[in-house]
Parts: structure tokens; sequence; C-alpha cells
């Protein structure tokens, strides 16, 4: 399917301006990909009569983002980072709740994709804290894409999204699952339990705001696929989301200094993280 450049700054500024989600130029050929097997999956004509449909059909544009936003994930991804959040601040920052008597314990990961993330955070929990029993922890998974949030909530992966979780967590947080003659791992409910998913959109402030008291973000590999200012005012909203004295990660390749100077750079002997003062 051939999509002209004026046709895909008309799809590129509409799903911007929806969902703060931009794609310059160099994914042309991407956006083409996917609106190819949108076009051919609904039965549409043309590329012009499906951008009709896009402003009007909220069930396709929502479609249409999903095939946009699939994103691969597995557990346990950038295990540098993961070591440091385990070993050298969760530590930090769970003995200064004990100190406060304060057991309460929420973490973040927004842009959660199929749920691989939470659930990594969930083990390390349970790896890193004796008694996680006694505290009251909520592990928030968000995304804009609703068919992988179905996927976070059915909880089955392939071995392909656990080849970096070590032998002794498969067995321990993992249940081998047969699927139509493949094999794959349901996580157990003790892992479940402590995640819970909801479907968000980043550019939504109202919703955004309604967030608050985290002591820990993830949002790794996700600002990439916004607009500056959107990633601004997304940060923003995270900051405030944070208490003091949280921290947000981003991606390896992702940095804060084109986008906010409201967070402390905290270095630590396994890498880099963002701390709310």
């Amino acid at each position: 399917m051939y999509l002209s450049r004026e046709d895909f700054q008309s799809i590129r500024d509409l799903v911007n301006r929806k969902t703060g989600l931009f794609f310059d130029e160099k994914k042309i050929y991407f956006v083409t990909n996917r609106l190819s097997r949108r076009v051919e999956e609904i039965g549409c004509d043309n590329v012009k009569d499906y951008i009709r449909i896009l402003h009007y059909d909220l069930e396709e544009f929502s479609n249409f983002v999903d095939s946009l936003t699939i994103n691969e994930t597995y557990f346990f991804r950038d295990y540098p980072q993961l070591k440091m959040f385990a070993e050298e601040i969760l530590p930090l920052v769970c003995e200064e709740k004990r100190r406060k008597y304060n057991k309460n314990l929420r973490i973040w990961s927004a842009g959660c994709s199929s749920g691989e993330e939470p659930y990594t955070i969930a083990i390390i929990l349970l790896e890193m804290i004796e008694d996680l029993y006694s505290w009251r922890v909520e592990i928030l998974g968000t995304d804009i894409n609703r068919r992988a949030l179905k996927m976070c909530r059915e909880a089955i992966y392939t071995e392909r999204s656990l080849k970096d979780v070590p032998l002794e967590y498969r067995k321990k947080y993992f249940i081998p699952y047969q699927e139509q003659y493949q094999n794959k791992y349901k996580i157990k409910d003790e892992i479940k339990k402590y995640v819970r998913f909801e479907y968000l959109n980043l550019n939504d402030g109202l919703r955004l705001q309604r967030i608050k008291n985290v002591d820990f973000i993830f949002c790794r590999n996700v600002l990439i696929y916004f607009d500056p200012n959107s990633c601004k005012e997304i940060v923003s909203f995270f900051y405030n989301s944070l208490n003091k004295g949280g921290y947000i990660f981003l991606g390896s390749s992702e940095s804060m200094s084109r986008i906010s100077a409201a967070f402390k750079l905290v270095r630590f002997n396994n890498g880099l993280a963002y701390m709310k003062e």
C-alpha cells in the first residue's frame, strides 16, 4: 500500500493530537505497514476512507493505536538497572519507611506493554524484602494498548519473554503451560496479587494527576514515542506523583537532561537514577 506524505502527516497529526505519540517521517514505512493491516482487516477500500474512519470511529482508532504501540519486551530487561534498584535503591527507601513506621510501597510501571516489567518488579520485591507479607504493596501497570493489557491480565508468556529469567525464578514463580503445542509459562498467583493494570493514555493529564503517593516510577523506553512538549508535560505529572525521596527510572538510552531539571541525578554502583528531593 502506498501512503503519500500528505496522508502520513494527516494520520500522524491525528494520533499526536489524541495520544501525544509522535512518529517522524523516518517511521513512514512502519506506519504504512500497520495501516495496511488495519485497512485489510476491516475491508476498507482506500487510505483516505480509512483516515475518515479514524476521525469518527473510536474503537477503530483504538485498534490502530494498538497496532502502533506493540513493543517487544521481556522479563528482567536492562538487568544492570534492575540490579541497582534491587540491591541499592530499594533497601534505602525501605529502610527509611521502616524508620517512619510506614510500610506502604507503591510502584508505577508507566507504559507496561504486555506486563513483563511489573511482574519482574514483583519478583524483585519478593526476593529482596523478607517481610513483604507485612507490607501494603501496590504495583500499578498502565498502558494505552488494550490488547497488551489483556495479555498482562492473562499473564501467560513465551520462552522468548523468559530468556533472561534465572532457572531458580522460573521454578519458583512460573507454572509451565501448554498452549497450541507451544511451551509457555503462567505467572503464579503469589506474584499476580501485587500487580493491577489500568488503561491509561499518558497524554491524559486529568487521569495522570490522580496517581499519587508513588515511591518508584518505571517509564523505560516510552518517552521516545512522544514529542518534546508532551514529554515535558508527562514528566511534570510524574514528578507530582512521586513521594519525596522517590525515584524514576528511564530507559538506558534516555535522559532527563532535555526534559526536566526537577530531579536530582544520583549515582550508584550499578548506574544512575533520578530522585525527587
